[in-house]
């Protein structure tokens, strides 16, 4: 999902008064974000990434990130989905 900062703030923390829309992220910004989660040792994590005239720049990686936002922005079952994963991992 794409997260745009409330009037007046730089955080775009939905929390903190941020939106977000539903969003494709580029496969170079989805190919950094696998990296990082290999480098700290992560299956799953939530990764913030912002785009910059160098490309997408890591913000930071969550091992424990919230899921509501994303699921209510994209309609999309990620809770179930790591459920899944990790039931595949654990069978084989």
């Amino acid at each position: 999902m794409k997260r745009t900062a409330a009037e007046g703030d730089f955080r775009s923390n939905l929390h903190m008064g941020g939106t977000a829309k539903a969003h494709l992220i580029t496969k170079e910004a989805k190919e950094l974000a696998i990296k990082a989660c290999k480098l700290v040792g992560l299956y799953i994590a939530g990764v913030d990434i912002i785009e910059s005239e160098r490309g997408p720049l890591i913000l930071e990686i969550n091992a424990s990130p919230g899921l509501e936002g994303i699921e209510n922005t994209t309609k999309v079952d990620i809770a179930g989905t790591i459920i899944e994963f990790i039931e595949n991992r654990i069978n084989g």
